[in-house]
């Protein structure tokens, strides 16, 4: 096939999908009545809308949003919860130290003794002497003097645990407050994108509003209006799906926040008035790290670690405890022959024991302790490292975050200028539809780059406060 063929079936191609992509565009536009969408998906999410609209609505700034979530959020109340029970454990560890105290009572009603002779032929019963009854009651008592150590470790570990479960809250406290933060901030995100996708609306309306006339005036072409049509449908979808994500995200705010459903979040601070300053930021690189919640876990599960190796030794110890006992008891049994009469004694004692099986049993539980301990150690020196490599990187980052938002502002005053002298150009019959539209799509998206390089920054700083155990 020579080369002239080619180009004629490729040119028949290109002209065969540009006539079904005009006809398509027309087809579109005369189904829609107005330049927005309008479907059934779009009636339910304007109904859902209004539902929510009609909700009451709470004004929050960031600070006030972190306290709420610390009083009501669910996760931290169920942490408060185990924190509570960890300090029950660790009154319990104490009291084992107390001596223990014991009330005994017993009753037996005996029946007649069987006695035989000549193995089971001859049998004959009589009378228990010298009586059928038996009862006892009394009190007894016990304290150890030497266990060791073990109780001593014991009451060691329990307050451990206890103090790791007060961390477990504080980090969990941390983390719902930086969840709080990420959400309150892709609010507040949202909300001036809903701000410049309405003034891109409104501009994308009064646009196709001039092609239409230009269009009477025959100074344009049809493409021209389609495409304004197409870009104005787009605008109002955008529009529609940030709607829609201001309404998940204040949602998910209010739970964390354990509000009523369908509140409404309305968030009163503005990116400029929360910005942190840079000496913050230094005083949490100054940390390194050694105040992250993750640090001081590690550093008390060395501390458990050690206690769980003294508690293993400690049965290598012998053990010396004191015992005492009072009772009342009948009959009388320490008489010969046994009396039929009521007697009271008790006594005191001590008691030294020493399991010298501990010798060999212990050896391996002593040696996985031991091994257990430097890799809590070990552990530590990692987690450590990573904190500070990650407050550092953090710091970086938000450097970076700083840079970029000088640089948006000055492409939007730049972008801004290019759309409005592409405007004049165009409307002027100087510049294509295609330019003006580009332009516009620039100083739209200069305008979004902004706000994400301020929600950015001031997220990199919460996450910056969290990993130093400072949030």
């Amino acid at each position: 096939m020579d080369t002239n063929k080619l180009n004629t079936i490729y040119r028949s191609r290109y002209l065969l999908t540009g006539l079904i992509l005009i006809t398509s565009c027309s087809l579109y536009a005369q189904e829609r009545k107005t330049n927005k969408p309008d479907s059934s998906f779009n009636e339910l999410g304007r109904n859902f809308n209004k539902l929510t609209a009609t909700s009451h609505k709470k004004e929050l700034s960031l600070n006030e949003a972190i306290a709420l979530a610390r009083q009501q959020n669910k996760w931290i109340e169920t942490a408060k919860m185990e924190e509570l029970a960890s300090r029950e454990d660790k009154k319990d560890a104490r009291l084992a130290a107390l001596p223990q105290l014991q009330i005994n009572a017993s009753y037996q009603r005996f029946s007649k003794l069987a006695v035989f002779k000549d193995g089971l032929g001859d049998v004959s019963s009589m009378n228990r002497y010298p009586t059928a009854n038996q009862a006892n009651a009394g009190i007894e008592g016990a304290f150890t003097i030497y266990g060791g150590g073990r109780i001593n470790e014991l009451q060691l570990e329990q307050s451990i645990k206890s103090d790791l479960a007060s961390l477990n809250t504080q980090d969990q406290t941390g983390n719902i407050s930086l969840q709080t933060a990420a959400y309150y901030l892709d609010l507040m995100r949202l909300n001036d994108l809903k701000k410049f996708i309405t003034d891109q609306e409104k501009r994308a309306e009064l646009r196709l509003k001039n092609i239409n006339a230009f269009y009477r005036n025959q100074k344009v072409t049809r493409s021209d209006v389609l495409r304004a049509e197409v870009m104005l449908s787009n605008v109002s979808l955008n529009l529609i799906q940030t709607e829609n994500d201001i309404s998940i995200t204040s949602q998910k705010l209010e739970v964390l926040l354990n509000l009523p459903k369908y509140t409404g979040i309305l968030t009163t601070d503005t990116f400029d008035r929360i910005k942190p300053q840079l000496l913050a930021l230094s005083a949490l690189l100054d940390t390194r790290g050694e105040t992250a919640f993750s640090v001081l876990k590690a550093d008390k599960t060395i501390g458990l670690q050690q206690s769980r190796l003294n508690l293993v030794k400690s049965n290598n110890l012998p053990a010396l405890s004191f015992f005492t006992a009072y009772g009342l008891n009948y009959p009388n049994y320490l008489l010969s022959p046994p009396t039929d009469q009521l007697y009271a004694i008790g006594f005191v004692g001590i008691k030294a024991q020493y399991n010298i099986s501990s010798l060999y049993h212990n050896k391996a539980k002593k040696a996985a302790a031991k091994w257990r301990l430097e890799g809590a150690k070990i552990q530590k020196e990692s987690v450590l490292d990573n904190t500070q490599q990650e407050i550092e990187s953090y710091y970086i980052k938000y450097m970076e975050a700083l840079n970029r938002i000088d640089v948006n502002e000055k492409s939007i005053k730049q972008a801004e200028a290019n759309y409005k002298i592409t405007s004049t150009k165009y409307f002027n019959q100087l510049a294509l539809l295609t330019d003006l539209l580009d332009a516009d799509y620039l100083f739209q998206e200069s305008r979004f780059n902004l706000i994400k390089a301020q929600a950015d920054a001031i997220m990199i700083y919460y996450r910056m406060l969290y990993a130093a155990g400072k949030l």
